[in-house]
């Protein structure tokens, strides 16, 4: 395997004579022979080991970052503990290795001079390690010395196809809490290939990620690497090492790596109440033996249409899987609208128009995707979700949005606009919280017809039999009191 950089060490004729033994003579030296410390090792040193005895051994590359911050996160609790970097001039930065407990002969260490990786020494023995060795004159680190435990049944796995972090995505459920920096993870196949994750792009605690060329970059703008990963679709992960500072932490799996192609479907919106959509595939290849589904909609699916009952407005999502579980799935969404609202606002809620089931209602504010309030425009989920509609349909009137600034300013009078997906007229009205409702005007509500088409309250007729009978009941207490 090609070796780049390397720290070139001049070192004594004693000094080489001792390094260049052999490593199980190393390992029996005696104690006082080695030094306990931490280094600074770049990831192709860091996984050389690892790697070695592979069939697709590999060079492991620093990581480069587009953001600003995040690789910088190598504090203690912090995102990359156990890591060091490199700032560029713009702020963004690069994970260049490993901070890891190393072992080493005192002879060596004297060797290296100032070049010595940033050593620190330990007081005690660390429980894990790398042994520090001379192959010829180049800088060696082992695989980690010390302890290693197997994961057992108390640690799952699973894996994924769709992510926006890459191409695959493996999940760690139960991983202990007490576990500690995690410092690199190996993923072993049962073709006997090994994969070297690398923090920011692959390592996210829990959550390891990777791409294989289709998923090149992620939603922060990085970059992805995926030359040294393709070899692994179609392959059987059998083996999630995880390195810490007690040693190897195994995971035992049995992981397939469904292949991925260019493959794309594309679906047509359609109106809720036609009953039917079309859709076109391509790319797919010709022993993929197609199952089709949409999930929470009851549908009949053939090549090129879907047919569906019952169905309520909203976003559904057509996924088509291979039965022979060789290729991956493919997944697109659709939506399936409707002009009408069953919903209006009265007395600071939303209220269901009449006509319209509770599911009727509840679907709708299941779907409001945003909220606008006096022009400014907040997203109703995902990240950065402002909680502005309660799911009863009140009014939370202190939202405040991510940087803790209410979105009722305080001014009394509010033009709230409500979009909700699968319902093409948005629901607008006026919010003031100026003057209270009264009890009466809460009565004329419960007996006011809404427009299911615009949802405004048709209240007139209502408010003109309210008159004549408040007139005729002031007439019958002014005789009375006569």
């Amino acid at each position: 395997m090609k070796k780049t950089n390397k720290i070139i060490c001049t070192i004594s004729l004693a000094a080489f004579f001792i390094s260049a033994a052999p490593f199980s003579a190393i390992i029996n030296a005696e104690a006082e022979d080695y030094v306990y410390g931490t280094m600074d090792i770049p990831y192709s040193d860091f996984y050389e080991a690892e790697l070695k005895g592979s069939t697709n051994e590999y060079e492991v590359d620093a990581v480069s970052s587009a953001t600003t911050s995040k690789w910088s996160k190598n504090g203690t609790g912090e995102l990359f503990e156990g890591t060091y970097n490199k700032a560029n001039a713009d702020s963004t930065g690069m994970i260049l290795g490993v901070k890891y407990p190393v072992a080493i002969t005192k002879e060596n260490l004297a060797a290296l001079g100032e070049n010595n990786y940033n050593f620190v020494s330990l007081l005690e023995k660390p429980v894990a390690y790398k042994v520090v060795s001379f192959e010829g004159k180049d800088v060696s680190f082992s695989k980690v010395q010390g302890g290693s435990i197997d994961a057992g049944k108390d640690v799952s796995v699973s894996i994924s196809t769709n992510t926006p972090w890459g191409d695959y995505l493996v999940k760690a459920t139960g991983l202990p809490k007490d576990i500690g920096p995690i410092y690199g993870v190996v993923l072993k196949t049962q073709t006997n290939e090994s994969y070297a994750m690398r923090h920011l792009e692959n390592i996210w605690r829990d959550e390891l990620s990777w791409s294989v060329g289709f998923v090149t970059s992620e939603p922060h703008g990085n970059i992805l690497s995926y030359k040294n990963f393709t070899g692994i679709m179609g392959d059987t992960i059998s083996e999630v090492m995880y390195i810490t500072k007690n040693g190897y932490y195994t995971i035992k799996s049995s992981l397939y790596v469904p292949v991925k192609f260019k493959g794309s479907i594309f679906v047509n919106n359609a109106d809720v109440s036609s009953g039917k959509t079309s859709f076109v595939l391509s790319g797919f290849p010709e022993d993929y033996a197609k199952i089709y589904n949409v999930k929470d909609l009851e549908a009949s699916i053939s090549e090129g249409e879907i047919k569906f009952n019952n169905a309520k407005p909203g976003s559904y999502t057509l996924t088509v899987s291979d039965s022979n579980k060789v290729y991956a799935d493919i997944s697109t969404s659709f939506v399936l609208s409707t002009n009408v609202l069953p919903a209006a606002y009265y007395g600071q809620k939303l209220v269901k128009i009449e006509g319209f089931s509770d599911e009727d209602f509840k679907n709708y504010i299941k779907n409001i995707s945003k909220v606008s309030v006096n022009g400014k425009e907040y997203n109703a989920s995902g990240k950065g979700a402002v909680k502005i509609i309660n799911e009863d349909g009140t009014i939370n009137l202190a939202a405040t949005d991510s940087k803790k600034t209410n979105v009722f300013d305080g001014s009394g009078n509010y033009k709230v606009i409500i979009s909700a997906t699968g319902y093409n007229a948005p629901l607008t009205f006026d919010l003031s919280t100026v003057l209270e409702q009264s009890t009466s005007s809460s009565k004329i509500l419960s007996e006011t017809a809404l427009n299911p088409q615009t949802g405004v309250a048709d209240t007139a007729p209502k408010l003109a039999l309210l008159v004549t009978v408040m007139s005729v009941a002031s007439l019958f207490l002014k005789k009375k009191i006569k």
